[in-house]
């Protein structure tokens, strides 16, 4: 028997439980056998209990749906929550139970409405227990599900962030060795082995948690500085930095870098590339736009990973605090990063 069909046949089972349940019980009070009374008065009553069911079966999933939507638990919003649903309850049985015990047999009788103010409150109150334990427990589940997936995707971040320091620590040590082999003359030689040093030097040496804004926009300086020199014939370059109030500001390192990188990567066409950054209501504001071929071999290239790692960063890093927007046009590719800070 599926799922499904049991979810659509419980009420109507369990209305009829309760029914059972305050028949017997009014019976022993009145000293009645309710199947000894006209089998229509039963008939209505059994019809009217399964309907009843499935009304009951809604409004506890009303409150059951509402108490997944809730981030925090606790014994206070717990016991407003237990409270507000008797009062619903008790509010349904007036509505219903109440007008079907006054139209039958001898009418709503003192004990009629003690037990049908107690026992579907209960039985329903029972339901509801149990169901909300369970999505609990699901829900628990899930966020440790979550948990342990984030951190292991932080893991493989790092081993992925050691093995790569392998290669930048070499570089750097060679590029020193460079420096000084490099004839004074050479000036743009020594320029270019100057600032691609100080890149790996801030890889390298100055990982933290969280570094300060202007520390992050120096590395991107530095970083431009070195794409301007190889390509400065061919770069219509527009940089446009908020820096003002940026010392106090702290961003995790190396967000910036790759929509910059990514726009040196494939800029064409008219070979510009336009890099703006403001700072407004503690949201960071940085965007990228570069120029791009407009043939068809580039819209047959397949995006890099860097923006997909991006991503990944982010979603660890500030997890609803973020947004990355990317749109590309038949000449254009705009990058917008935006962060709450």
């Amino acid at each position: 028997m599926s799922s499904k069909y049991l979810k659509t046949v419980f009420p109507a089972v369990y209305g009829l439980l309760i029914y059972a349940c305050i028949r017997l019980v009014n019976d022993v009070i009145s000293g009645e056998q309710f199947w000894t009374r006209d089998w229509r008065t039963n008939a209505i009553e059994i019809g009217c209990s399964i309907i009843f069911g499935y009304l009951f079966k809604g409004l506890v999933d009303y409150f059951l749906r509402a108490s997944l939507k809730k981030v925090v638990f606790n014994s206070g919003s717990a016991l407003k929550e237990f409270l507000s649903l008797i009062l619903a309850l008790e509010l349904l049985v007036v509505i219903t139970f109440f007008p079907l015990a006054a139209f039958t047999d001898d009418g709503l009788q003192w004990y009629d409405a003690i037990n049908l103010s107690l026992i579907p409150v209960l039985f329903w109150l029972l339901h509801f227990s149990f169901a909300r334990s369970i999505n609990l427990l699901k829900k628990a589940h899930e966020q440790q599900v979550k948990i342990e997936q984030i951190t292991s995707d932080k893991l493989q971040t790092e081993l992925q962030f050691l093995k790569a320091q392998f290669h930048p620590h070499f570089l750097f040590n060679a590029l020193n060795t460079i420096y000084f082999q490099v004839d004074k003359a050479n000036t743009a030689a020594k320029f270019s082995i100057e600032k691609l040093s100080e890149l790996l030097r801030y890889q390298l040496y100055d990982q933290s948690e969280k570094v300060p804004l202007s520390r992050e926009l120096d590395y991107l300086q530095t970083y431009i500085a070195l794409q301007r020199q190889r390509m400065e014939e061919d770069l219509n370059l527009s940089i446009q930095l908020q820096e003002e109030g940026d010392s106090t500001v702290q961003i995790y390192p190396l967000l910036l870098l790759p929509l910059v990188e990514n726009a040196f990567k494939y800029v064409g066409g008219t070979g510009s590339i336009r890099i703006a950054m403001t700072i407004t209501n503690n949201e960071l504001r940085f965007e990228v736009c570069n120029s791009i071929p407009v043939l068809p071999e580039y819209e047959k290239k397949k995006a890099g990973i860097g923006l997909e790692n991006l991503q990944r960063r982010l979603d660890l890093l500030y997890p609803n605090q973020h947004q990355l927007i990317t749109a590309k046009d038949h000449d254009h590719f705009l990058a917008i990063l935006k962060i709450t800070i």
